[in-house]
């Protein structure tokens, strides 16, 4: 029943898009009968001198949150979609309404307020930096490392939030028994201050076979859409589908076809070398995901080859080595690939000057970093909307 809802979604969105300017393409997908790309609609262009990590933005209110994480402050800095800088603060150090160490972006939650998921709570503030609420952990949380950053947040889920889950990598998983009693993600109650470990891996999970896996080569990709939560774990190339409600069972695990794509299969057996735990620098990965329309759009790390993997382990000079990987992410940039609900990938490409684990969907609409300059520093960061356009060959 639900694939042929969508197959009716899909027919009768190719027949209401026109046609556009066409971003890169993948010359294996342009004789499919449907190709799906990118489409630049628009862009925020924000006046900055520095090195900020921009958390997230709103385009209905039309505001930027974005952050100067420097080792001795952390300004935050709300801006708004003509460039303009609203107001700077800090909450981080010796503040009586400090948020403590900050777990995860801060999330942009209403009109005038966002949240800050950190050490000491869930802290709710306005765009002066006033604190609104404050509602304590009921278990201390683990502070371990976080993926902050657009693309890297939080996700509502219900009438609190998706995240992953930082517990799970206090120590890496022992084999299959392990992986089997690990929870990928955390539900966060803000209302209640509650963290509730969420889902395990399928049966059916690379995860689950018994072998042993670098740090964090499950960390999940994730999405919210229509109360279902797609998922995808890491370096498997799998998109799990789960219902949004509890207990959350699996709806559909569909295979990601990504071209020359190269990951772990993990080891047999446990190992300390730097080839077993260098392979994180190595291994493909998801490193996001969306559901926008009847698309899941999928940004991914391909991994290295065996002749360029090996290589990474060899002897090198100090100079030698900062060459070999400037080579390396010139050789295997970060790529896009849009697949329609029944796995067919529709497309793949580099997404030119984006960043393409910077992904956020919001209010409908998909928005993504411009990638800065490597040769000559900006002033400025710039924020780009992008829409999916859909190419039919025989038309």
């Amino acid at each position: 029943m639900y694939r042929l809802l969508y197959l009716f979604w899909i027919i009768l969105l190719v027949f209401s898009c026109d046609s556009g300017n066409k971003d890169t393409r993948d010359k294996e997908t342009e004789g499919a009968a449907t190709t799906v790309y990118f489409e630049k609609l628009d862009s925020i262009r924000i006046d900055y001198l520095g090195n900020p990590t921009v958390h997230d933005l709103d385009p209905i209110n039309g505001t930027v949150l974005f952050m100067e994480h420097k080792e001795t402050s952390q300004k935050i800095t709300v801006a708004n979609f003509e460039g303009s800088v609203r107001a700077t603060f800090s909450k981080w150090g010796d503040f009586p309404d400090t948020y403590g160490n900050l777990l995860a972006s801060l999330k942009i939650v209403g009109n005038d307020t966002f949240l800050a998921y950190g050490s000491k709570g869930f802290l709710t503030y306005n765009y002066e930096g006033e604190l609104q609420s404050l509602v304590k952990h009921r278990e201390p949380p683990y502070q371990g490392s976080s993926r902050i950053g657009l693309g890297n947040g939080i996700e509502p889920l219900g009438n609190g939030y998706l995240y992953m889950n930082p517990g799970s990598s206090i120590r890496l998983p022992n084999g299959a028994e392990d992986y089997a009693a690990l929870h990928p993600l955390v539900f966060l109650n803000p209302h209640t201050g509650e963290t509730k470990p969420l889902l395990h891996f399928p049966n059916s999970s690379v995860f689950m076979e018994g072998k042993y896996f670098f740090r964090n080569a499950w960390a999940p990709a994730f999405t919210v859409s229509e109360n279902k939560i797609a998922v995808v774990f890491g370096l498997e190339p799998m998109v799990y589908l789960f219902d949004g409600a509890a207990p959350h069972p699996l709806l559909e695990a569909l295979p990601l076809d990504l071209p020359d794509y190269r990951f772990s299969g993990g080891k047999s057996e446990y190992a300390t070398d730097v080839r077993f735990f260098g392979q994180a620098r190595t291994s493909g990965k998801i490193l996001n995901i969306k559901m926008v329309d009847v698309y899941f759009v999928i940004a991914y790390f391909p991994g290295f080859n065996a002749a360029d993997r090996e290589a990474s382990f060899a002897k090198k000079t100090p100079a030698e080595a900062t060459n070999f990987w400037k080579e390396m992410r010139k050789k295997y940039p970060h790529r896009m690939a849009i697949f329609d609900v029944l796995g067919n990938r529709l497309s793949d490409f580099e997404p030119e000057g984006l960043i393409a684990s910077s992904m956020v969907h919001r209010n409908g609409e998909l928005w993504m970093l411009e990638k800065p300059d490597d040769e000559v520093e900006r002033d400025y960061f710039r924020l780009v909307r992008v829409g999916l356009k859909i190419d039919r060959a025989d038309q």
